[in-house]
């Protein structure tokens, strides 16, 4: 069991029996009552996200995640499938309330999965990965205002705002939090 003032952003907890993400943690002292936690919890087996207020006072039960190396191998209809990179065994995520992950999603990347009671419930990606521009439209000779930008698309088919000088096939990291162009890859 947590304290509420100990909760972080990236923790896994038990809240009404299932697992579930902190994908947000917010401190509140008011002026006047006590102290709360506002958190947004992703419930790992559904991919339901719900936004929940914890008393200072109140604790949690934090559940014990086990990470693993994999590489993405494909996806069907209903799943994404992994092996393990160490035993060499393969895994099967239901694709169900992990749609948002297929965009960063390539055959043959290493990624890690959450694995709790023995059932993978999460895909953890890296902040910034990096992909292929397969589509972009040249930028125009004179179109040079600050910051402007153009849509190209990526290998895994993510449409991405980024700077005219990017042509096809140019490798670029995109941050895979807030599905924008970080820069050009090295």
């Amino acid at each position: 069991m947590i304290k509420a003032g100990s909760i972080s952003k990236g923790m896994f907890i038990l809240y009404k029996n299932e697992p579930h993400l902190i994908a947000e943690r917010e401190f509140v002292n008011p002026g006047k009552g006590s102290a709360f936690v506002r958190v947004k919890l992703k419930n790992l087996k559904s991919g339901l996200v719900i936004k929940q207020t914890i008393k200072s006072g109140e604790s949690v039960e934090d559940i014990d995640v086990i990470i693993r190396n994999v590489q993405y191998l494909f996806a069907d209809k209903d799943n994404y499938h992994f092996m393990d990179s160490e035993t060499y065994e393969q895994s099967t995520i239901q694709i169900e309330g992990l749609e948002d992950k297929k965009d960063f999603l390539k055959e043959g990347s290493n990624l890690q999965i959450a694995m709790w009671e023995n059932e993978p419930v999460d895909i953890i990606l890296p902040f910034k990965m990096s992909f292929e521009v397969t589509e972009a439209e040249d930028g125009l000779k004179g179109d040079t205002v600050s910051g402007a930008t153009k849509t190209i698309t990526i290998e895994t088919g993510l449409n991405v705002k980024v700077p005219l000088f990017i042509k096809k096939g140019d490798k670029i990291l995109i941050n895979t939090e807030t599905k924008e162009y970080v820069e050009r890859a090295k």
